[in-house]
């Protein structure tokens, strides 16, 4: 039988730690990828792009969108495992269990919305019907960027030292889950929701009918509120590894700037071929600038969960703090 390897608790968890209350509020949070998104939305949404007048060209740039999305819900699924290894703290550990099985729901929402949106969607435009696995959607800077990442988490399990450890939260949490799926997320709010946010009208220059699609924005509204306390976590872990374990703050910056061009480089043929891609970049950039302020300073307090889960510019969820 393995023995528990802190002997020195009272009771199993601490549920007034800062790990079980981000627990605590992930229980309260849940969310069904099958039953919570109806199909009647996804159905909404195939057929208002059947009847759009989105061409080849801009139909191909969302589902390149859609496929790296998926595909990196997938591979933060894969690769959090290492870090659930090394931590030691019961409390830690059920959060990163309660993070791995979200991830798992956002990637079940992809491959979901590819079968019943956009495949059908391709057939009946009479389209290429392809599969989200094509590498075509990949640019080489993301295919970098996560396989950075997941160098970063395996490390941990060869040497396990606070400055690998903050590294791999900065590749990880601050990186793929804060900049460049928040930017994404973000830019699709933009692009297909029925009120996006504030600023973003210059992404969209050409005369093309807008297209809704609120069962896209249903999905990303639920998963980009748990990816606000995943972030939180993340930020919160290279906080005390600066302020209790001695990391270099330079080398945590120095991981998150030497990033940012492989992020501008996922961005650039976002959503729409004809849209800019300035405004999906300088968010990006203010997002990592804002990561960085908060990690560095150890009297910097993160924002409460529960406005980390509050989406910017979602009426369901409503007003974001710092996110």
């Amino acid at each position: 039988m393995t023995q528990i390897r802190d002997t020195d608790r009272e009771m199993r968890i601490d549920p007034e730690s800062f790990s079980g209350g981000y627990f605590r509020n992930a229980v309260y949070r849940h969310w069904d990828p099958y039953e919570d998104i109806p199909e009647e939305l996804l159905e909404q949404d195939r057929e208002r792009i059947i009847d759009s007048d989105m061409s080849f060209e801009q139909f191909e740039a969302f589902r390149a969108s859609v496929a790296k999305f998926g595909a990196g819900e997938e591979a933060v699924t894969e690769d959090l495992a290492p870090l659930m290894l090394t931590l030691e703290d019961i409390n830690d550990q059920m959060f990163v269990s309660s993070q791995i099985y979200e991830e798992a729901k956002h990637t079940q929402f992809f491959d979901r919305y590819w079968r019943n949106v956009i495949n059908p969607a391709a057939e009946a435009k009479g389209w290429e019907v392809t599969n989200p696995t094509d590498q075509r959607y990949f640019p080489e800077e993301y295919v970098e960027l996560f396989d950075r990442t997941e160098d970063a988490m395996h490390r941990l399990l060869e040497e396990d030292t606070p400055t690998n450890r903050a590294k791999a939260f900065c590749h990880y949490h601050l990186v793929v889950e804060s900049v460049l799926a928040q930017t994404g997320y973000w830019g699709f709010q933009a692009t297909f929701g029925e009120d996006g946010p504030e600023g973003w009208s210059e992404m969209d220059d050409d005369d093309t009918e807008d297209v809704v699609l609120e069962g896209l924005i249903e999905g990303i509204t639920r998963i980009r509120s748990d990816e606000g306390r995943h972030v939180g976590f993340g930020m919160r872990k290279v906080q005390e590894l600066i302020a209790e374990e001695g990391v270099d703050p330079a080398i945590v910056q120095g991981t998150l700037t030497d990033l940012l061009p492989l992020v501008a480089g996922t961005v650039q043929t976002e959503f729409d071929t004809d849209a800019d891609p300035a405004p999906l970049i300088e968010y990006a950039q203010e997002k990592l600038s804002r990561r960085i302020e908060i990690i560095t300073d150890a009297d910097a307090e993160l924002p409460p969960v529960e406005e980390l889960v509050k989406i910017e510019g979602a009426d369901r969820s409503g007003a974001a703090g710092d996110d």
